[in-house]
Parts: structure tokens; C-alpha cells; sequence
């Protein structure tokens, strides 16, 4: 057996298909099956079980992918060892949320990149959790620290979120249609914001807070919208601040096996840091606003 095995078992293990692995690999899916069928040859048993939704690890299979990633990391590790402290490189992918993806995150990850050129970054922004089992990213940023998994989490900072509505609408957008979540598409319950506060209808709904700020930009509508998204979005104004004021976390969620890898952790110590300033930037100018 030899690494380049275990790689693409990973791949299989991870994608769930000969396809999605060969996208990985960057071979043919039948190429991709023939080294499967020849690994669990030599294995003497059967690492998945095969059906039309895909590849479905075994009971063995899923132990030698606990086994085979653990030896990634370390693989890893080592070949991060000669890594010149002036500056990190390869590919840094990172599962987020929407709000945080599209208003967070290009800022902080421009200055990473800036100070090491050789990084090239990468957002992966999801309706749900990245699923780092399957390698989707190196670091998730959810708002709800992960109960299950041989995961670390590290606490980055909290944010705030308020009412708001178009400048050019007076009061308090009594009677105003509500934007806000498609209602069965809140896949974390930190963001039901609208069910906390009682609210039974959603006139206009997505799944994606970009989306939602763009219908408040439209006018004509009330909506919960995150403080560090408000300074771009200049037409909307914060209202009824001192009896509607959420305040959520964002969390850094990595492989447990990860903690021994200097370069990811002078990745995330750099993103905690840069998130936190940023977060902290953007709320006070829309409090100054």
C-alpha cells in the first residue's frame, strides 16, 4: 500500500462518488474506480458500499479514513516544517457563512494575502455548515459552536444585529412586510432572529443575507440586518435600537488533528484576529451613521 492509495480513497471518502473524487484527483472516474476496487483487493475487504446515491464507507472503511487522515495531517505537518516564518503558502479554503462571506471576510483575507503571497484563499459560502470531514475547507466560521465531532473551536468574537429600513421611509416601519430567512431553510437556530422576536409572516424571504439586504435597499420593508453589513448599504438606518438588539458569535471550527499544523494555526490565529477587528470597524461606523 502507498500514499497515493490512500489519497484517492480519501477523495472517494470524501466526495461519496467515483466523480466528485476525480474532480479532486483530477482523473477519470473509471481510473478513480479501478484503484478503489484494487486497494480493497489488497485490503482483503470492502471500504464502501456501492448503490446509485454513491460511495457509502463501510464500518472498516470508515476506520481507515480516521486512520488515513490523521496521516494527512502529519504528512502535512512535516512538509510545512522547512515553511519560511516570513511568509505562508499553498491553498487556504474556508467554509462561512453568507453574512460573514460576503461582508466579513474579503476585507481580512485581502490583508492575509497581501502579507503572504504565496497563499492563495478561497471562500466557500454555504446554506449550511462546510462539512469539514469531507475536506470541503480547512476552518468553518459558524455561529453555533459544533456539539459533535473530533473538531476545536475557538470563540471569535460576537456581533450585533438591529431593525432597519430605507432612510427614505419615516418611523418605525409599523405595517411595513417583513424580510427576513426562508422559514425552513434556517439551518443553524441562532438565525431564526425572527422567531425570537415573535414575528409569524415573512413576505419577502431568502436563504442568503446578501439577498435580504438587497430588498431592504428596495425599500418598502422592515428587516433584522447585521451591524457590520450596514455600512454597505448607506440607504438603510437602524430603528428601534433600544427594545430590538440581538447579539450573535461567530466560532472557528478545525480538524482536531489540525492543532499540530504550524501553518493552519498561523492561518486562524491571523483570520481570529483580523475578524475581530473587522467586525469591531464595521459596527462602529454604523453606529456613527
Amino acid at each position: 500500500m502507498n500514499w497515493d492509495d490512500m489519497r484517492v480513497f480519501l477523495a472517494v471518502a470524501r466526495g461519496e462518488s467515483l466523480t466528485a473524487a476525480g474532480k479532486v484527483l483530477k482523473m477519470d472516474p473509471g481510473t478513480v474506480g479501478r484503484r478503489v476496487a484494487r486497494l480493497e483487493e489488497g485490503l482483503g475487504q470492502p471500504l464502501f458500499t456501492k448503490s446509485q446515491q454513491g460511495y457509502a464507507l463501510t464500518d472498516f472503511g470508515t476506520r481507515m479514513r480516521d486512520h488515513a487522515g490523521a496521516a494527512e495531517t502529519a504528512l502535512l505537518a512535516a512538509m510545512e516544517e522547512g515553511q519560511e516564518e516570513t511568509g505562508l503558502t499553498g491553498q487556504l479554503r474556508i467554509g462561512a457563512p453568507d453574512g460573514c462571506a460576503n461582508f466579513l471576510l474579503p476585507g481580512v483575507l485581502a490583508r492575509i494575502a497581501d502579507a503572504n503571497p504565496g497563499l492563495d484563499v478561497q471562500v466557500l459560502s454555504l446554506p449550511r455548515v462546510a462539512n469539514l470531514s469531507r475536506r470541503e475547507a480547512d476552518l468553518a466560521i459558524t455561529v453555533s459552536p459544533p456539539e459533535t465531532g473530533r473538531l476545536t473551536v475557538q470563540k471569535i468574537t460576537d456581533y450585533h444585529l438591529h431593525l432597519a429600513l430605507h432612510r427614505d421611509i419615516a418611523g418605525d416601519g409599523e405595517g411595513l412586510p417583513v424580510v427576513g430567512y426562508i422559514p425552513d431553510m434556517i439551518f443553524d437556530r441562532e438565525l431564526d432572529y425572527l422567531g425570537e422576536l415573535g414575528v409569524e409572516r415573512v413576505q419577502r424571504a431568502s436563504n442568503s443575507v446578501s439577498v435580504q439586504v438587497q430588498m431592504l435597499r428596495q425599500g418598502g420593508a422592515v428587516g433584522i440586518v447585521h451591524d457590520f453589513a450596514l455600512p454597505f448599504a448607506p440607504e438603510l438606518r437602524r430603528i428601534r435600537t433600544d427594545d430590538v438588539s440581538l447579539t450573535r458569535s461567530f466560532y472557528l471550527v478545525r480538524h482536531a488533528a489540525d492543532r499540530r499544523s504550524d501553518r493552519l494555526n498561523r492561518l486562524a490565529a491571523d483570520l481570529i484576529e483580523g475578524l475581530r477587528s473587522e467586525v469591531a470597524r464595521l459596527e462602529l461606523l454604523a453606529q456613527s451613521a
